[in-house]
């Protein structure tokens, strides 16, 4: 394994156990971005797999362009119709996310400056609403957004509903800073809105800080005026009034200052820490369909090569031979070569423990040879398919418990050979394998 697949899986593992801070995580970025960099460039990860996961890659390039800019972004959640659109103009100063009152106005991410912390390097980005009705791909994309932000503003417009309470939950497993903005408090007595504040906090407990739970105002509602003109007429007049967000707009400045640049390294660590694991689990399944392929073959040329040599036990010695060849090729396969010498070790250990476990299966291998010999020949048709169909099993059963010790880095592991062996074939449906190996077997001698 590589330097920055370590380094990654370190940062990653250790948050996620929650013995790593953000202040204990280099604030530069600099580990994290230059084993992105390691994920990006890496030269022996297949071409397919880089087209398979060609969006998640693309992520990874954004998450570096990030940390180089030192931006922290930031993802705003709520119900539909709660106020998040509004919240965020609010926080820049300027419309830049659609505002509307019917429900799913906000269809897809968006993400703007803002540019009032533009030194401190901060990007809201605005999502859809959980709640909406056949909305599931909304959801997932509000969630997916959340994976790749790095601290989350969660909008209430008064007490939580279930929903609200269940998506919190899950958002606070993500393992992202959160903070919980009470909007539209100007609806609210001073008295109503600070218990409404107390019931956040305890539905947030464990969860956010009680300082994190704010009361906002994003898109207050216009003031009634009545305004007399000289002749002494009234006018009603609606005067609007300014957004009440300086509260969050200051804790979100003061957290992108202490932690900024650490919140930022971790959650590139931890998607991209996932997204190698995703590599590596697609690679070792490619790796397992190619290894299959290779003991079919073995199988076939095996079998066919045991039921037709006329020469008592010579057809054993052949299949070790065979045997010993598929080690090489699946140890090419997995990337730790092995010379013939080491792959005859190799099959000797493996066979020495099937005949421990299985030494019935090979007598009656033995008695097979023998018969045919004895014979000369002519009981080839009758034990051809029965012996080449033990011959294609124990193919098998060598090829896995071969790639078992090569995938696990030519180890056989803490508990030998005898046990990885051992549990091989107990894992294997030998009837399914003799039944497929003796069609096939048939199939070829007919031609």
């Amino acid at each position: 394994m590589t330097g920055w697949r370590e380094r990654l899986r370190d940062i990653a593992g250790r948050f996620r156990r929650g013995d790593a801070t953000a202040s204990a995580v280099d604030k530069r970025g600099g580990a994290v971005a230059a084993s992105l960099r390691g994920l990006l460039e890496d030269p022996s990860i297949p071409s397919h797999v880089r087209e398979a996961m060609a969006a998640d890659f693309q992520r990874v390039e954004r998450m570096l362009d990030r940390l180089e800019n030192e931006e922290l972004h930031v993802a705003v959640f709520g119900r539909v119709s709660a106020g998040k659109s509004a919240l965020g103009n609010a926080l820049l100063g300027r419309d830049a996310f659609e505002v509307g009152v019917l429900h799913g106005t906000t269809t897809e991410a968006g993400a703007a400056r803002l540019d009032e912390a533009a030194s401190a390097g901060l990007v809201l980005i605005d999502t859809p609403g959980i709640n909406e009705l056949g909305g599931e791909a909304r959801e997932k994309l509000a969630f997916e957004v959340a994976e790749v932000s790095d601290l989350i503003i969660f909008v209430a417009d008064g007490d939580l509903t279930r929903e609200e309470r269940d998506a919190l939950r899950t958002l606070a497993s993500t393992r992202r800073p959160l903070l919980v903005a009470l909007n539209k408090a100007d609806r609210y007595s001073d008295d109503e809105r600070e218990s409404l504040l107390e019931r956040l906090r305890q539905h947030a407990a464990n969860l956010v800080r009680r300082e994190d739970v704010i009361a906002v105002t994003a898109r207050p509602a216009p003031r009634d005026v009545m305004e007399v003109d000289a002749a002494g007429k009234e006018r009603h007049l609606r005067e609007p009034r300014a957004a009440d967000v300086a509260a969050l707009k200051a804790r979100l400045l003061a957290i992108a200052e202490r932690e900024g640049k650490a919140l930022s390294a971790i959650n590139a660590g931890l998607f991209a820490g996932r997204l190698t694991d995703q590599v590596s689990e697609r690679i070792a399944a490619t790796r397992r369909d190619v290894a299959s392929g290779v003991i079919r073959q073995y199988c076939i040329a095996k079998a066919v090569a045991v039921a037709l040599n006329p020469v008592p036990v010579a057809d054993l010695l052949l299949a070790g031979g065979l045997d010993a060849a598929m080690v090489v090729q699946l140890g090419r396969v997995y990337g730790l070569p092995l010379t013939r010498s080491e792959s005859g070790r190799l099959v000797a250990v493996i066979t020495t423990q099937l005949a421990a476990l299985m030494g019935a299966v090979w007598g009656v291998q033995l008695v097979s040879s023998a018969l045919k010999g004895l014979s000369g020949g002519l009981s080839v048709v009758v034990t051809a398919a029965a012996q080449g169909a033990l011959g294609w099993y124990a193919t098998v059963l060598i090829g896995r418990a071969a790639e078992h010790y090569l995938v696990t880095g030519k180890s056989w592991g803490e508990h030998g050979a005898k046990r990885a062996v051992a549990e091989i074939v107990a894992s294997l449906d030998r009837d399914s394998i003799l039944r497929e190996a003796r069609e096939e077997i048939l199939r070829r001698l007919r031609k």
